[in-house]
């Protein structure tokens, strides 16, 4: 299956998830973004290698990079392999020159180590095309009705009084205000339906 190479976009602060954050991949070839919710902790520990600070003690992923320098492992690329009922799946593709192996991990550390071992994180079109959210600002779309759907400040069961219609105005409108976490939590309701129909 062939992989598509993504890229960090950017990160966004959850407003329905107490301390829990939206981490946006985008295509590195195409417009499609993957906004994947992760915990305050992963989050940090992304911005602070994104930012290049340096912390007196390290934190659990830079151990673990330590670690694996010292027994010459190196990590060569990350995938998101898997999304199932809203969850991303991810492996650590690992060697120590001899050996390749295959190492399950959350999405989130497979990112945060992605970062540390300067390597590409991939995933595949099934993927992309059941969780990914499309960003083309030259497509032209029909003007929007009058009375759009507000996007409620808490999306929990409000989500199954929208049409599937109401539902993609809202996701466009989320994706235009850069609120990735609501845009998938909506993006996963369009899934849900889809596989009910």
């Amino acid at each position: 299956m062939e992989k598509l190479r993504l890229e960090i976009i950017g990160m966004s602060y959850s407003q329905s998830q107490s301390g829990a954050y939206a981490i946006i991949l985008g295509e590195q070839e195409g417009k499609r973004r993957l906004p994947i919710i992760i915990g305050s902790f992963e989050a940090q520990a992304i911005a602070i290698e994104i930012e290049k600070i340096k912390t007196p003690r390290p934190l659990t992923h830079d151990l673990f990079k330590s670690f694996a320098d010292s027994f010459h492992i190196n990590v060569t690329e990350v995938i998101i392999n898997k999304f199932s009922e809203g969850v991303f799946f991810a492996v650590l593709v690992c060697t120590d020159g001899k050996t390749v192996q295959e190492v399950d991990s959350r999405t989130s550390d497979a990112i945060a180590l992605a970062l540390r071992f300067n390597c590409p994180i991939y995933t595949y079109e099934n993927i992309m095309v059941a969780a990914g959210i499309i960003m083309d600002d030259e497509q032209k779309e029909p003007p929007a009705p009058e009375t759009e759907p507000e996007i409620p400040n808490e999306l929990k069961d409000d989500l199954s009084v929208y049409t599937v219609s109401e539902l993609k105005q809202l996701l466009k409108k989320a994706v235009e205000n850069e609120e990735y976490e609501k845009a998938s939590m909506i993006r996963d309701e369009i899934t849900k339906r889809k596989r009910e129909t």
